[in-house]
């Protein structure tokens, strides 16, 4: 479904102009349908942009861009392009990227937003050239046409409720830190706001921390200052937004020298958190299908630039801070131990038993059965 509204010219200044600016009026008219039709006419031969946010998070380039290459290939018949850009976690270049995107003429953009207000502005300039804009991920703020990601508050939900889980009984005898992301990111406060409505009032929250960037380096020297304020033995789990910062926080924890690491979540299944989950010094991490929210965003994308409707592609609709009712598709996620590896990451072909199970992690992955 396109969604951009144009609002007509008032009636009666257009009456009033009509025929001492009837050319012009025709050429006008004449640009705009040119304009809103060119993705159609260009059939498959199409041009993608692709714009993701860092590239310290594993999930981006292994998962992400090879997901969407291969399915606006699959979709354009093998002509359709993408054009691919990495931000490193700087919303000023992501912005000039933007532009860069724009003067290359793509027919779409999928932007992953590295600061979701900072590149409102970017997306509107986009959408006034006439090129739709997919939200991936994170929800961009500007006039964007569509929107997919998971279930990003269900993602705190399930995080939290795993640490209490494995805290049990023993809930409250210490305290916990929370490592969430970077305020930047409008995720990272779904993560947040989900999270905490698990573990208020069950765990005692003796630090918490939004974390620049989402950096495991500034995680660590977060969990470095938790542990000086709260005393190593004091500190019975720790809730981090993602698998990046649960690493940063485990290598603290070791260096205290804990006589055992307390239960530590995480998200996105990176192949370093699943090997810790392996050994036993990560409890958790969430996985997500990256699978379907890939193809879903090109699939969008692809539509949207042949100018076509979403209404088969995206069922339910969301709203950001500055625009009502965007096509989106929204996926649920699966909390992931050691118990169900085996079901999620491995069968779904993310990772081969192999690249978990190095020499450094095959008696562990001997002792779970992962061949």
């Amino acid at each position: 479904m396109n969604t951009r509204m144009r609002r007509a010219a008032v009636a009666v200044a257009a009456t009033a102009m009509a025929v001492s600016l009837a050319a012009c009026g025709s050429a006008k008219e004449s640009g705009d349908k040119t304009k809103e039709s060119t993705g159609s006419k260009k059939g498959d031969a199409i041009k993608i942009g692709l714009l993701l946010p860092e590239n310290q998070t594993a999930r981006y380039e292994k998962f992400d861009k090879p997901l969407i290459e291969k399915k606006v290939s699959e979709l354009t018949n093998g002509k359709g392009q993408v054009v691919y850009a990495n931000a490193k976690q700087d919303a000023t270049t992501q912005t000039q990227q933007v532009d860069t995107m724009i003067t290359n003429k793509v027919d779409a953009l999928i932007v992953d937003a590295v600061d979701s207000k900072a590149i409102a502005g970017a997306v509107k300039k986009a959408k006034d050239r006439g090129i739709p804009v997919v939200a991936f991920d994170r929800l961009a703020e500007g006039p964007i046409d569509a929107y997919t990601s998971f279930d990003n508050e269900q993602v705190g939900h399930v995080q939290g409720k795993a640490l209490v889980d494995a805290l049990g009984a023993k809930a409250k005898d210490g305290q916990i830190v929370m490592m969430n992301g970077a305020i930047t990111d409008p995720n990272a406060a779904l993560f947040k706001k989900g999270a905490h409505a698990e573990l208020d009032g069950k765990v005692n929250i003796g630090k918490e921390y939004d974390t620049k960037e989402w950096k495991p380096e500034n995680a660590n020297a977060n969990m470095e200052g938790a542990i000086s304020a709260l005393g190593k033995d004091k500190i019975i789990g720790v809730y981090s937004a993602n698998d990046g910062m649960a690493g940063g926080i485990i290598t603290a924890l070791k260096a205290a020298g804990l006589p055992k690491l307390p239960p530590v979540t995480g998200q996105d299944a990176e192949l370093a958190g699943v090997q810790r989950i392996v050994a036993g010094e990560q409890f958790m991490s969430v996985y997500k299908p990256y699978v379907q929210e890939g193809p879903i965003a090109a699939e969008m994308a692809v539509a949207l630039a042949k100018g076509e409707k979403l209404d088969s592609i995206a069922k339910s609709k969301v709203d950001s801070p500055t625009t009502k009712g965007v096509p989106s598709v929204i996926l649920p996620v699966v909390s992931l131990t050691k118990d169900n590896i085996k079901d999620t990451v491995l069968k779904d072909g993310i990772y081969k038993a192999d690249e978990i199970c190095t020499s450094n992690y095959k008696a562990a992955c001997d002792a779970l059965g992962l061949k």
